[in-house]
């Protein structure tokens, strides 16, 4: 790539927002740190995963621009914890007769209902959807509904956390 393409993409490319005064900058930042700090006290205080309550606080920032995408995208990340364990067993009951395309194939069909979903008002939040499967493979935890209430409460602290950070500052900073 030329240096004159290097340019024209920089160019083509969103600026940040930096008209935001100081101060408000600032405290927005404040607040957001204390509620994140709150949220990961809360979770190791109920004996929680604090990065399974991140990946809730991250989902809810994936669409922050109402509370409706906000909440549709924890509802997106909850799915992908779902189908996340969906996937596992069919990995598991798929190996005996595909081997070592039963992974490739699984993958290939949750891909395809996921990135389909794309465009849906309120399941189209891929990256909510990918980080509720990470999260459910990364959790590492047993196939029991025990496992996905303590997911779906960590994750739900992250979400909530992500909520009154939004609400904060949207009555005290913006």
């Amino acid at each position: 790539m030329s240096s004159a393409q290097v340019q024209e993409v920089r160019q083509a490319s969103p600026q940040a927002d930096h008209s935001q005064p100081r101060g408000k900058f600032i405290l927005w930042t404040l607040i957001a740190s204390v509620v994140a700090a709150f949220a990961a006290w809360l979770s190791a205080a109920l004996s929680l995963e604090v990065w399974v309550m991140f990946a809730g606080f991250i989902a809810w920032f994936t669409r922050p621009t109402s509370l409706k995408n906000s909440a549709a995208a924890m509802i997106c990340l909850w799915l992908g914890i779902a189908i996340g364990a969906v996937s596992h067993i069919m990995t598991g009951a798929l190996v005996p007769s595909l081997n070592h395309l039963a992974l490739p194939v699984v993958v290939f069909l949750v891909a395809i209902l996921i990135v389909g979903l794309r465009s849906h008002a309120l399941l189209g939040n891929m990256l909510a959807w990918f980080l509720g499967m990470v999260t459910y493979f990364a959790a590492e935890f047993d196939l029991a509904a025990a496992s996905f209430v303590h997911l779906a409460f960590a994750t739900g602290i992250g979400g909530l956390a992500g909520y009154t950070c939004q609400a904060l500052n949207r009555r005290f900073a913006e």
